[in-house]
């Protein structure tokens, strides 16, 4: 190997703009905190639930529902527990998965997620909101339910998949080829938004390439630069959240959604958010949308697999602030729990057989 003149080496200058705090690698914090072999047997089992119903092998409907992002570890247990109970009286109509969302898509700038401000002061520490995240999701999986988040930063992936029985890519990321690669290794459903405007083709193409293997730049498990090589995944599906057009969980746009994806050649498996644009933006509206899925399913509609609900223990939500009012999201405003119950309830009475 040709010797280098020190002379002729550039310095390497220091940024002023950037520091660096080391991070546990995901290795590390599994190690720390770990699944144990009965929960992952439970896993695996709800991942197959969860795919028997996407590909029309199981009638229930699957429902991810949840806080928007979760802030408070007591609220999002007491959450939970009550979801748990739900969860045994709609289980022959219903699959209920629980959100698990601790991070957040932010336009400009505010609270990323409990994974990156636990302490919601702006400190930024990182290394005990992964630990308070990994541990909020092992007390909630070991009550019994699935569990389902947004994968947004595709480093964070490896520090939570191995507890997800679910997981969305958003409406912002669908169009990434980083997240399109990161989907493709997963062993889990996923499901791809359509875009902010209202688009299905991104989400179509996105499925398409997560479903073949691809070999990309990525971490291993020790935190190390690696080639990664994945196999695709088949269980991908549209999740429709209305764009800057309006809504798209009515007949029509149900229908036209359809279309797209058998232009495609892929499976009409179709999750409907009734949040977001679906909504209004307004949470109090969301039981009108899936009370709109039950009526098309019960008019034969089978495409229609699963729905999404933002919903926590009370009514709206709340600026980030010193005192918190409890059970109330601090991000997109959610249904409360009297509302939700009600309308799961219903929902499930709707699609029982006569």
């Amino acid at each position: 190997m040709d010797r280098v003149d020190s002379a002729q080496v550039e310095p390497v200058s220091v940024s002023n703009s950037r520091h660096t705090t080391p991070l546990p690698s995901p290795a590390q914090l599994r190690q720390r905190l770990p699944r144990s072999l009965a929960l992952g047997k439970q896993i695996a089992r709800q991942r197959d639930a969860i795919r028997a119903v996407l590909n029309g092998d199981d009638d229930r409907l699957l429902v991810i529902v949840g806080p928007c992002s979760l802030h408070d570890p007591d609220s999002a247990l007491e959450y939970a527990q009550r979801l748990s109970q739900l969860a045994s009286q709609v289980g022959d109509q219903l699959l209920l998965v629980m959100r698990t969302y601790f991070e957040k898509p932010r336009t400009t700038v505010g609270w990323k997620g409990l994974m990156y401000d636990p302490h919601l002061d702006g400190s930024s520490d990182m290394a005990a909101g992964l630990a308070l995240s990994r541990r909020l999701m092992l007390s909630i999986a070991e009550l019994g339910l699935p569990l389902a988040t947004e994968l947004l930063q595709p480093m964070a992936t490896g520090y939570l998949d191995d507890l997800l029985g679910w997981a969305a890519i958003g409406a912002r990321t669908s169009e990434s080829q980083i997240h399109r690669e990161m989907v493709s290794g997963l062993g889990l459903p996923v499901g791809f938004k359509n875009g902010t405007d209202g688009s299905l083709s991104i989400a179509c193409d996105a499925m398409r390439s997560a479903a073949h293997p691809h070999q990309h730049f990525g971490l291993d498990d020790h935190g190390g630069p690696a080639l990664i090589e994945t196999r695709g995944n088949i269980d991908t599906h549209l999740v429709l959240r209305g764009g800057l057009g309006g809504a798209n969980y009515q007949p029509a746009a149900v229908a036209e959604a359809k279309l797209a994806l058998q232009r495609q050649g892929l499976a009409a498996k179709l999750i409907v958010d009734c949040s977001h644009a679906n909504s209004g933006k307004n949470p109090l509206r969301q039981p009108v949308v899936l009370d709109s899925i039950i009526d098309q399913r019960l008019a034969g509609d089978r495409s229609l697999r699963g729905v999404m609900l933002e919903s926590h223990l009370f009514d709206g939500c709340q600026p980030p602030s010193a005192n918190l009012e409890y059970g109330v999201s601090i991000t997109d405003a959610c249904l409360g729990w009297a509302g939700t119950e009600r309308a799961l309830l219903r929902a499930a009475e709707r699609l029982a057989p006569a």
